[in-house]
């Protein structure tokens, strides 16, 4: 439980759920699959916090609930105390911004770096053509490109060149919040560190709010104020970094935890047998 003032909550999911129907073929009834199941939580403003699950637990749709791609089936999420509509996507993306795994997925190929970041102040009609060339190139030094990286193409780059304008054109609108759905993972591990740090830097600078999903729990234990461990498409526990890493108290959670492979040289594979799941 948060203990702090409405004021102090950027976002906010209030019983939320998502249900998919499944085909089961012509003479069977449709069955349903609950991907995101009853999450009530709660985001301080300027915070990080992390959102973590295996492969299949609801993470990733529960991001595309925050950031209007999908409409939950239940339960609602409010930004700033006030109920957002779904239809209202536009103003949605004022103020949340996503990330994503794959930086060159998500670029488009005949654009150039600069005209990826234009678009989202063209289409929200934020300044005049000028005043835009002068804000994107802003942002694209403040990420780290250089000036003779803006005219060329995804193709181009480096994938963390192509992650750095994923972060610029997220960010060129200057949202409050941002939802990292694993931002690191497609990338080499020299280049990790280097995007966690701007990160970081970026939050500093704009005092963001970061929702940051990853299965990655040594960049989680690295970045986040708080943990939420998602489990079947529910949070089955929630705590601070320590709380989490260092005194766990679900099993789902400590099982999670005794998965994870360690740097450390001898210890070998981990045996999540010897923890048993409730």
């Amino acid at each position: 439980m948060i203990e702090a003032n409405d004021k102090d909550i950027a976002l906010e999911l209030c019983a939320l759920s998502r249900r998919f129907k499944l085909k089961r073929g012509l003479f069977r009834a449709p069955g349903v699959i609950t991907a995101v199941d009853n999450i009530s939580l709660r985001i301080r403003r300027g915070e990080t916090l992390g959102l973590v699950g295996e492969s299949g637990c609801g993470k990733s749709t529960l991001a595309k609930i925050l950031l209007g791609l999908l409409k939950p089936s239940a339960g609602n999420v409010l930004v700033d105390g006030k109920e957002v509509n779904p239809r209202e996507r536009r103003a949605l993306a004022r103020r949340i911004q996503p990330i994503f795994q794959d930086p060159y997925s998500s670029l488009n190929p005949r654009r150039t770096v600069a005209d990826s970041v234009t678009v989202p102040l063209r289409l929200h009609r934020v300044g005049t053509a000028a005043a835009q060339q002068a804000t994107v190139k802003k942002m694209l030094d403040l990420v780290g490109l250089p000036e003779r990286t803006h005219g060329q193409y995804p193709s181009q780059l480096s994938g963390g060149q192509r992650q750095r304008v994923a972060i610029a054109r997220a960010l060129v609108l200057r949202p409050d919040i941002l939802i990292c759905d694993e931002p690191t993972s497609a990338l080499d591990v020299s280049v990790q560190a280097q995007i966690l740090n701007l990160l970081m830097d970026l939050k500093a600078e704009f005092g963001l709010t970061y929702l940051f999903i990853s299965h990655d729990l040594g960049v989680v234990e690295h970045l986040v104020d708080r943990v939420a461990v998602m489990y079947k498409g529910q949070i089955v526990e929630l705590g601070t970094r320590e709380q989490i890493f260092d005194r766990p108290v679900h099993a789902y959670t400590r099982r999670l935890l005794a998965s994870a492979l360690t740097p450390e040289p001898g210890l070998g594979i981990p045996d999540i047998d010897r923890v048993a799941v409730a």
